[in-house]
Order: structure tokens, then C-alpha cells, then sequence
């Protein structure tokens, strides 16, 4: 049950959604290129992640990518500089193939061949509430074992379904107080 904290933040509870955090924590673990787009390395080093072989331009063209190979020649030789447009073109298709080439690897990764994954929830900064209306909530840890609708979602670059997945296969699993970890300061985990 998704939004149940609708007026989440009133008396100035700090926290983000969690899921946000968990696609965060995903990307670092995909390990995409640090350089952005905008730099002459960043865009060279997707370019040649897009094009390395046919199979990874069939991936790209179908996850976006629209521009000519002959475009995509000339900026790769430095000759044409791309338009704004481009870059964002770019950058998107190349985040969308490399999440689903580390898809599979991530996934059994963070399933352990049925062990799971301890995943850290830190709770809502409450720092700024007025002193009666603050609550309990301490630090929870979990062994998340069912990723595969997580990372499936990610993999589809869905921000919706990523936050539906995530309360439905793990928050609802931290008991009656799941509605107090749908805001969090972090999610943790390793893989």
C-alpha cells in the first residue's frame, strides 16, 4: 500500500523515499561511467560502451538511440560536437543497456543463492519536529531474499513500479511499523 504517508513532512520530519534510494544504491552497484556526458571522456567512453559490438548498437537503437552511425562516427573522431538533445539521447540509452547487461550479474549477487541480503533502514530525521509530535523509530535491519521484481523494475528504469516492488516485497516485511520506514534518511546494502 503505497503513500501512506500522503502528508509526509507536515511537522518537518526530513527523509526521502526509500526506493529512491535503493535505484541509488543499484546504479553505484552497476557501475556506470563517472565522467558526464558533457565531457569529451564521458561521452567518447558511452559511445564506445553503445558501439562496441553489434549486439550492443541492436541494445541501444532499441533502448533509444536514434542518431546515424555516421553521427555517431564523427562525434566519436571529435569532428561534430552533439546538441544538447544528443547527449540526453545518449546518456539515456547508455544508462538503459548498462543496466540490463549487470541486470542478471546484480541479481544473483544480491540473492546469494537464497541467502539474501541484509539491507540497513535509517529512520526519518526528526531533528526539526516539535518534541510532542516526534515518534519512536529506531534503525532496522532486514534480509531481503525476493529481489528479483526489484532489480527487474530498475532494470526498466520504472521509478512507479521500483516504489510499488520495493514497499510490497520488503518494507511490508518489517511488521506492523512498515508505514514509519516508507520515508527513510538511507537504505544500505552491500552486494
Amino acid at each position: 500500500m503505497p503513500e501512506w504517508n500522503i502528508a509526509f513532512g507536515a511537522y518537518g520530519a526530513q527523509g526521502v523515499k526509500g526506493h529512491e534510494f535503493v535505484a541509488r544504491r543499484l546504479d553505484s552497484l552497476a557501475g556506470f561511467i563517472a565522467s558526464p556526458v558533457t565531457t569529451r571522456r564521458g561521452l567518447a567512453a558511452r559511445l564506445r560502451y553503445l558501439t562496441s559490438s553489434p549486439r550492443q548498437l541492436a541494445a541501444a537503437r532499441e533502448a533509444g538511440l536514434t542518431i546515424s552511425d555516421r553521427t555517431i562516427r564523427a562525434q566519436q573522431a571529435g569532428i561534430r560536437a552533439p546538441s544538447a538533445r544528443t547527449l540526453r539521447e545518449i546518456d539515456a540509452a547508455y544508462q538503459r543497456v548498462r543496466r540490463q547487461n549487470v541486470s542478471r550479474h546484480l541479481l544473483a549477487r544480491l540473492n546469494r543463492q537464497g541467502r539474501g541480503t541484509r539491507v540497513e533502514f535509517h529512520p526519518v530525521n526528526q531533528s526539526a519536529v516539535d518534541r510532542p509530535r516526534q515518534r519512536v523509530v529506531e534503525y532496522r535491519t532486514l534480509n531481503v531474499r525476493k529481489w528479483e521484481r526489484i532489480v527487474g523494475v530498475w532494470e526498466a528504469g520504472d521509478d512507479a513500479g521500483l516504489d510499488a516492488a520495493w514497499v510490497d516485497e520488503v518494507v511490508v516485511d518489517l511488521g506492523s511499523q512498515w508505514g514509519q520506514y516508507e520515508y527513510v534518511t538511507n537504505i544500505g546494502f552491500a552486494a
